[in-house]
């Protein structure tokens, strides 16, 4: 088998973190049905949380994603059964392209956690009474480092250590890089031309 690259292997994810608040965060609120019909990603980011958002502005407050002091953040915190309700790919599509890098959580849907993985964007869970101390750091000053050690299974910030945890599988394919099917593919695209080639189907595509 080809050796994975580099660019694919995540092990750390260092920066500033975001928190929401709330149990039970589903995909409709995390990206609303209306961008389902979208072609592609692009732009999503733009839209992550869009309704909740909205309402917060509504009533004078503003919403985490909306303060300026959290622009550029890179690690998510959430509570439990984050991600929840359909399965859309597009809900961890826009949290990593507003930036985030990993998501820290009580506890992840089954499929969303799934989804994420697949994009490499790593979805780890801390012990439910922890989340409020994790949460408060980045509250109390949003300028604090997060450090996400996924081979050490810890998270840092504000001179604490929690522990964190995730499925072996997951973090198995993070930490080689084999989350990244592309890379893999590419990695030996020579072996995947030759195999390619005894496929009479493929090869009467090419030719046609």
């Amino acid at each position: 088998m080809a050796a994975q690259s580099t660019s694919s292997i995540i092990n750390r994810i260092t920066g500033r973190a975001i928190a929401v608040r709330g149990n039970d965060i589903d995909t409709d609120r995390i990206i609303p049905a209306r961008y389902l019909k979208t072609i592609t990603f692009d732009g999503l980011g733009d839209h992550v949380f869009e309704d909740d958002r909205a309402q917060l502005t509504e009533r004078g407050e503003t919403h985490p994603f909306d303060r300026p002091a959290y622009k550029g953040a890179r690690i998510l915190l959430a509570e439990g059964n984050f991600g929840c309700g359909s399965s859309r790919e597009h809900a961890p599509q826009a949290i990593q392209r507003w930036g985030i890098k990993a998501i820290v959580a009580v506890s992840f849907a089954e499929i969303f956690a799934g989804n994420s993985v697949m994009i490499g964007l790593p979805c780890v869970t801390v012990a439910a009474d922890q989340i409020d101390a994790i949460m408060v750091i980045c509250e109390s000053d949003p300028a604090t480092e997060f450090d996400l050690d996924l081979a050490a299974n810890t998270l840092k910030a504000g001179g604490k250590t929690f522990v964190t945890s995730m499925p072996d599988s997951a973090r198995s394919s993070l930490l080689s890089g084999s989350w990244d099917a592309t890379s893999l593919l590419l990695a030996d695209y020579e072996q995947v031309q030759k195999t390619a080639a005894r496929l009479p189907y493929v090869a009467g595509w090419e030719s046609a």
